[in-house]
């Protein structure tokens, strides 16, 4: 039997794609995934990610790579519809990959709806659960994926852009929009829909009002 891990990188960044990765794997190799060491991206350090992700993609039948740019992540957001972003693309994944089942890290506190979003673009058997990149090897795996390729992303852009982490939460981040705002000239990356972008908004032209009396 095919199995299939989904997961994502980068949903809660206010910069670069969210990324969704598949992967495809027979279950009679998962106990090598076991033996690599494999666990949640967030539990590995970025060495040991990149180390993974090479032996991972190497043992792997196949896998597949979505990167969202930020303007399709601001149009579902501004709907309060992020959680059937993912579903799409994490359906769309699973229709590249033809898995007999289906295993994705759920991101509504409703894991079945989540599922069952899933599996309408999808042909395989979708189980969704919460936390399934800590508690399923082969979705670990596919977190994995999702995360060497959305820091790949951001460290492409930071060679052109003093843009710190990607995360409001960085200092380095949180100035760069800042300054991006205040010069009026908000790159294609960033993601309009986040309430930073409407705080430091609010924030400066009511400075500005201020300075004007």
């Amino acid at each position: 039997m095919y199995i299939c891990g989904i997961d994502e990188a980068g949903r809660g960044s206010i910069l670069g794609p969210l990324v969704i990765a598949g992967l495809l794997i027979h279950h009679s190799k998962l106990s090598q995934l076991k033996s690599l060491g494999v666990k949640d991206s967030k539990k590995l350090t970025k060495k040991s990610r990149y180390k993974l992700y090479r032996q991972i993609i190497k043992i792997a039948d196949d896998y597949k790579i979505k990167k969202i740019p930020a303007k399709i992540v601001d149009r579902y957001v501004y709907k309060h519809n992020l959680n059937l972003l993912e579903a799409k693309y994490m359906g769309k994944t699973v229709l590249l990959l033809r898995p007999q089942i289906t295993y994705v890290d759920s991101c509504d506190v409703n894991n079945l709806r989540f599922g069952n979003l899933v599996s309408q673009t999808s042909s395989s058997k979708v189980i969704s659960l919460h936390k399934a990149d800590s508690r399923l090897m082969v979705v670990a795996a596919a977190s994995i994926i999702a995360k060497v390729n959305r820091d790949n992303t951001i460290k492409k852009l930071q060679k052109q852009y003093n843009i710190g982490s990607g995360y409001t939460s960085d200092i380095i981040t949180y100035s760069f929009i800042k300054n991006c705002i205040k010069n009026q000239n908000i790159p294609y990356f960033v993601r309009n829909s986040w309430q930073t972008i409407y705080n430091i908004n609010s924030t400066y032209c009511k400075n500005c009002a201020n300075t004007i009396k």
